[in-house]
């Protein structure tokens, strides 16, 4: 599972930075195949909604040349102060015993006064060692150099 979180890391990454100019995330969709290679496909529908559900389907089909696949799509989270806007991370891991992460990645619009910020990652299922797959999640993300300086330099741990 821990390539497969560095891989919803990288993918997670570039979703924010995406965000961060203000845009809505199209749904995407990244894959690392069998042979180390990775692959995305951005999920362009006329409905963001049905985008994800097509993220969705393919997580569940997966196919036998991934290894892992991670959807990220735009969204949003409750937390303890109210709805927020999130990248919604969705991984599996295919195999034998075909495991998930699931978890969001909580963001302030970049149209806010206070301008874009980036929260704490809220895991929010994990079958196995969280601080293991947290340390591999975030070396995921900083290894998508462009994104992560974006996150890093809006990195906003309040929330």
């Amino acid at each position: 599972m821990i390539e497969t979180a560095r891989l919803a890391g990288f993918f997670a990454a570039h979703g924010v930075w995406c965000v961060s100019e203000g845009e809505t995330l199209i749904p995407l969709l990244g894959y690392l195949h069998t042979d180390g290679e990775f692959g995305m496909d951005r999920l362009m529908f006329d409905d963001l909604a049905e985008g994800a559900r097509a993220g969705q389907d393919a997580l569940a089909d997966g196919d036998p040349s991934w290894l892992g696949a991670v959807l990220v799509a735009d969204g949003y989270v409750d937390l303890d102060h109210g709805k927020t806007d999130a990248l919604l991370v969705e991984a599996v891991e295919y195999g034998p015993h075909r495991q998930t992460l699931r978890l969001a990645v909580p963001y302030r619009v970049a149209d806010d006064p206070r301008g874009f910020a980036v929260h704490r990652p809220k895991f929010m299922n994990v079958e196995s060692d969280l601080d293991v797959l947290a340390e591999a999640f975030f070396a995921g993300g900083a290894s998508h150099t462009e994104a992560w300086a974006v996150w890093d330099a809006h990195l906003d741990e309040s929330v």
